[in-house]
């Protein structure tokens, strides 16, 4: 009985190593197939949208901070001192040129011209008085009665009585030239800007009392570096500087908001040196605003076209970077893939890319899933 129980224990045990053995020979089966199977599918061509380099006209857009300032944006200061007596206008207002902005409380200057005013009606006395006595001197000289002597002094003393009274004049004219300096006007058309001083102020030729800026025009300021300079004046059109700026492209201008301006302006000047501290070149344009939406002071920015004939446009998933490097996988005759390096301009749309080296008319990129794709793989086109 024993021996029959251990029997049946060795037959159990038998059956039991069968089976894993058939198992295990079993799964190794399974994955020697599998692993025939992805061999074959590693062999498989596979197809790729691909696109036949050619030239396009493209243009290049490239946006410069700005800053705007009025055609003229003009410190209101008064010529003398004195102590605000009215102010005329308020802050923000549209003014006209010789409008009275402010006058100033200075009765000195008032004084001043009733002094002058006197010194005038003294010395026309004393001109007349010395007309008087050439006249009488002159018939006594001719009858001998008095010598000649007496009748040049006399003329003598006219011509300083007459320059007495020129110098009284002009004190006049000071005296009324310096009352008028207590009535400030606006210099041209333009918007009032902030009034920090109030009525009483004691103010002088130093004190700033506001800014009026004509914007009907403004000129917006915005900067090039070297290079970007070398570029402007090489893509564009013209013998001479000066011909470059007349043939240059109107340029946009970029609110703070990020809106377009309704307006194109138009670069007007360069500035002949470059700046040793920022190594950048100044530039101005020029905008109209006759809807009066731009303010002095503002910022925002300039954005610069440039029309490129001949270009080679390709998308930016056609390419890849590796170290700062821009590449793409060039279809070969043999349909196997060149891995090609690159320069590139991007294009405003943030898809494309300008080609500036690297390809040629009529090559074939691949444009689609290049993150499969290794040097050398051969790829079935498709266009």
């Amino acid at each position: 009985m024993k021996l029959r129980k251990i029997q049946i224990i060795a037959l159990l045990f038998v059956a039991a190593t069968s089976t894993v053995y058939v198992s295990c020979g079993g799964d190794k089966k399974n994955a020697g197939g599998m692993a025939a199977m992805g061999a074959g599918a590693g062999n498989q061509v596979l197809p790729y949208p691909v696109k036949v380099v050619s030239n396009q006209t493209a243009v290049l857009q490239k946006d410069y901070p700005a800053t705007i300032k009025g055609e003229e944006d003009i410190e209101i200061r008064p010529m003398v001192e004195g102590f605000i007596k009215t102010i005329n206008v308020d802050e923000g207002s549209v003014v006209k040129k010789g409008q009275v902005l402010f006058t100033l409380d200075a009765p000195q200057y008032k004084q001043n011209v009733l002094n002058a005013e006197a010194a005038i009606n003294t010395a026309k006395a004393q001109v007349d008085n010395a007309v008087m006595d050439v006249n009488k001197i002159t018939p006594l000289v001719e009858k001998g009665i008095v010598s000649k002597y007496q009748l040049e002094s006399a003329q003598y003393a006219l011509q300083t009585r007459r320059a007495a009274l020129n110098q009284a004049q002009t004190a006049l004219a000071i005296a009324n030239t310096n009352l008028s300096y207590t009535v400030i006007t606006s210099p041209v058309n333009g918007i009032v800007g902030s009034i920090p001083y109030r009525l009483g102020s004691l103010v002088n030729s130093a004190t700033t009392l506001t800014t009026v800026a004509n914007t009907s025009n403004v000129y917006v300021y915005f900067s090039l570096n070297e290079k970007q300079l070398l570029d402007f004046l090489k893509n564009t059109p013209g013998a001479t500087q000066s011909e470059k700026i007349r043939n240059s492209e109107p340029v946009t201008l970029l609110l703070a908001d990020g809106t377009e301006y309704t307006q194109k302006g138009k670069i007007e000047t360069i500035n002949g040196i470059v700046n040793t501290a920022t190594g950048a070149a100044n530039f101005r344009a020029n905008f109209p605003n006759t809807q009066g939406i731009l303010r002095s002071g503002s910022t925002g920015s300039i954005r610069i076209s440039t029309t490129v004939e001949n270009a080679i446009v390709i998308p930016q998933k056609a390419t890849f970077e590796i170290q700062g490097q821009t590449f793409v996988f060039v279809v070969q005759k043999d349909n196997k893939v060149k891995q090609v390096t690159i320069k590139v301009t991007p294009l405003a749309d943030g898809q494309s890319f300008i080609v500036n080296s690297g390809l040629n008319v009529n090559d074939k990129i691949v444009i689609n899933g290049i993150q499969n794709l290794k040097e050398g793989m051969e790829i079935k086109p498709q266009l």
